[in-house]
């Protein structure tokens, strides 16, 4: 099962990166060098594409202002809705309130009150549901109810448009690389970069990285089809949809040369370092990428040049200060 490749075309993702210049940034790129870093991966060179620099703090602005960029005059008076852990509904609530759209967003229960207060900051209403699966029947009915546009967080050719534009402009800014690794939650990160890096350099590997507690991907990949998602159990809540869908499974299918998975002590591992070493205040599907660099794939990329993309950084101090203590702790027993 593969999504159709006509959808996407390379002149259409340059043409919807000029379209959306003036509300998505380009964000930079950073040759990582450090002892630790060294001491870990070796002769691995590791490029990181700074995604957590993005408006809002992640990659998710780039589907939601394609989104909002192709509705017509009369669905955009009618405003929108969106469905999040959170990072999409912030994502949605910014690129409506740029665009001067209502937007409503449902949250589920669990979101971060910090994100929550993000979301409303860009002047959106927000509403909660005690899970993904009933956030996704809620917004359905708003959308039918209200005539809002319903923007999805990670289906859909617009969806992976915005996320191709990230896989361009890595491909500029890096150069070749033999490798890059992608943050997998329902996929539409993945999507949009897989099928950019395939056309832009054919002969780099892909690597999905999902959590353990959150494989949804993994398991569609074995199954051929998506599947539903089971029962969440990791501290990457951004990366945990309630399923697949077939057009990200697709594409992620289609492009993706291997799926792994990272267990939430190699995800706080992973954010300890990138603070000691970087600096980065990074949430935990920010640090799922390394995660796997320092981990499962470690090995298999070992001499590379690897792209890494760290996708996000939406989490408060509390939670932060508590996992980066976690991998601390975990380094110290090593």
């Amino acid at each position: 099962m593969t999504a159709p490749d006509h959808v996407l075309d390379l002149d259409h993702v340059r043409e919807t990166r000029e379209r959306n210049r003036p509300f998505v940034l380009e964000t930079p790129i950073h040759r990582w060098r450090g002892r630790e870093l060294d001491e870990r991966v070796g002769a691995t060179q590791v490029v990181l594409k700074l995604e957590l620099f993005q408006y809002t703090g992640t990659f998710k602005p780039r589907g939601a202002i394609t989104t909002l960029r192709s509705l017509s005059p009369e669905a955009l008076a009618r405003g929108i809705t969106a469905v999040s852990a959170g990072n999409h509904a912030i994502a949605a609530a910014y690129a409506a309130h740029r665009l001067g759209v209502s937007a409503k967003v449902v949250m589920i229960a669990s979101a971060s009150p910090a994100r929550v207060a993000r979301c409303k900051a860009f002047g959106a209403e927000v509403l909660t549901s005690p899970d993904g699966a009933q956030a996704f029947a809620l917004a359905g009915e708003i959308a039918e109810r209200e005539g809002r546009t319903l923007v999805h967080p990670f289906e859909g050719p617009c969806v992976a448009a915005g996320t191709a534009t990230l896989g361009l402009e890595f491909h500029e800014q890096a150069g070749p690389l033999d490798a890059v690794i992608v943050p997998v939650g329902g996929g539409g990160l993945c999507a949009g970069v897989s099928w950019a890096f395939k056309r832009l350099q054919p002969d780099c590997r892909v690597y999905g990285v999902e959590p353990v507690g959150a494989d949804s991907m993994s398991r569609s990949f074995a199954a051929g089809k998506p599947v539903a998602a089971a029962p969440v159990t990791t501290i990457a809540d951004s990366l945990a949809p309630p399923y697949s869908l077939p057009y990200s499974f697709g594409l992620c299918r289609e492009n993706v040369d291997r799926m792994v998975l990272v267990d939430d002590d190699q995800i706080t591992d992973a954010i300890a370092v990138l603070f000691r070493e970087m600096k980065l205040a990074v949430e935990p599907a920010g640090a799922a990428a390394t995660a796997a660099l320092l981990g499962p794939l470690k090995e298999e990329l070992a001499g590379k040049r690897v792209g890494v993309i760290v996708c996000g950084a939406n989490i408060d101090v509390e939670t932060f200060a508590a996992q980066v203590a976690r991998g601390n702790a975990r380094a110290a027993r090593q």
